[in-house]
Formats: structure tokens, C-alpha cells, sequence
């Protein structure tokens, strides 16, 4: 069963720094795009970052200039790093990726992570 491991939860000041990672677990033919998604409380889900498989990235414009979205192929991870946080970023954060579980197959998978939590105190 495929699955996504995400960690970095937690507490950080304002103007602080935090590393989100998010590693797949489980048999997979191949990774497509790899995404952090948030949810603010009472608000919806937002794409953050997004980043494909050749390395392309892009950003939400709230965060651009901020957060830097990696990812390690060989481990099969993705990595969120969040610079100069500010309380607005408060949120739990997804990661999500689309997959290939198999080399015959038409279209890719979908799937996310559980969330977690961060927390930027003012």
C-alpha cells in the first residue's frame, strides 16, 4: 500500500524558519508532480508549492520569495522549506503527489497525506 510520510510539525516564531518533508512508502512505477497544500483554520485547501518531476516549480504568491519546494527522487521525498514565517501561514500543511503504480497505466494515481500541523506564533 502506497503512503506518504509527512513530518516537520510544530511550533515557530515569527520570522522563523521550518522544513516540511513528506517521503512516499510503499511500490510506485514512478512520481509525477509532488505538491504542499495548506488549510488555514476555517478557510480552504490552497495549493502552496508545486514542483514536477524534471525539477519545474512554482509558487502561491503568498509564499513566493519565502518557501523553496524540493524534491529528492532517489529517496522518493519532497521537502517544503518555509523561511521568514509570519502567523498567516498558520495551517495544516498536505502533501500530495499524482503516481504511476504501474508502467501500463493510462493516468496517474492521486494521493495525500494526512496533514500537519504549523503553528507560527506572532
Amino acid at each position: 500500500q502506497v503512503q506518504l510520510v509527512e513530518s516537520g510539525e510544530g511550533l515557530v516564531q515569527a520570522g522563523g524558519s521550518r522544513v516540511l518533508s513528506c517521503a512516499v512508502s510503499g511500490s510506485i512505477f514512478s512520481i509525477n508532480e509532488m505538491d504542499w497544500y495548506r488549510q488555514p483554520p476555517g478557510k480552504q485547501r490552497d495549493l502552496v508549492a508545486t514542483i514536477n518531476r524534471g525539477g519545474a516549480t512554482d509558487y502561491a504568491d503568498s509564499v513566493n520569495g519565502r518557501f523553496t519546494i524540493s524534491r529528492d527522487n532517489a529517496k522518493r521525498t519532497v521537502y517544503l522549506r518555509m523561511n521568514s514565517l509570519k502567523p498567516e501561514d498558520t495551517a495544516v500543511y498536505y502533501c500530495r503527489i499524482a503516481y504511476y503504480q504501474t508502467h501500463f497505466q493510462m493516468g496517474p494515481d492521486e494521493l495525500w497525506g494526512r496533514g500537519i500541523q504549523v503553528t507560527v506564533s506572532s
